[in-house]
């Protein structure tokens, strides 16, 4: 960013009216309305798929804290991931009072939409991946497909895609099986 531009601050942030999800990135303030339904399904669908096994630990691992939008505050960045999750050794209670998180998640999803995309994988991976989040998932609800990384010393590697309505075991919680196509039904 160049010196003459000024930085987004928190209070930019706070302004922005409800309907908006605002972040800032690298400095700049980006905001977008609050997605349509197939990309908000999609999303929770997912969380649902993995609230039982890997939040309760009904027929899986447990052990994780997985938030829906969190505001998360990595380094100087304040990005809101549409899912991430965080495994209990690093957040064994979710605080009551305050809205931001500090702590790192060990996941991330991102939905992609047409408003979103670009940032989603330009800015965003670039800071998840420099704040050392070691997974990110890719949900495309257009394409249908779900895109997987790990974090490698700070660069994603491509740990696999897939399509439609395969069912996958995927890390980190391969422990599970997802039927992606419940993720695109209406």
């Amino acid at each position: 960013m160049p010196d003459s531009v000024r930085r987004a601050t928190y209070q930019d942030l706070l302004d922005v009216p409800h309907h908006h999800c605002a972040e800032i990135l690298k400095g700049v303030l980006h905001t977008n309305p609050r997605p349509a339904l197939p990309y908000r399904n999609a999303a929770s669908v997912l969380a649902g798929e993995l609230y039982l096994p890997f939040r309760r630990g009904l027929g899986g691992p447990g052990k994780w804290a997985l938030l829906d939008e969190p505001e998360l505050h990595l380094g100087p960045d304040i990005v809101v991931p549409d899912i991430a999750g965080f495994r209990r050794e690093k957040m064994p209670r979710i605080a009551m009072k305050d809205a931001a998180i500090f702590n790192t998640p060990d996941w991330v999803c991102e939905v992609l939409s047409p408003a979103t995309e670009a940032i989603d994988r330009s800015d965003k991976m670039d800071i998840y991946a420099r704040e050392g989040v070691g997974h990110l998932w890719l949900l495309d609800p257009r394409t249908q497909t779900l895109e997987v990384y790990r974090n490698d010393a700070g660069l994603w590697a491509r740990v696999g895609a897939w399509r439609g309505s395969a069912t996958v075991q995927v890390e980190p919680f391969e422990a599970a099986e997802i039927e992606l196509g419940v993720l695109w039904e209406d």
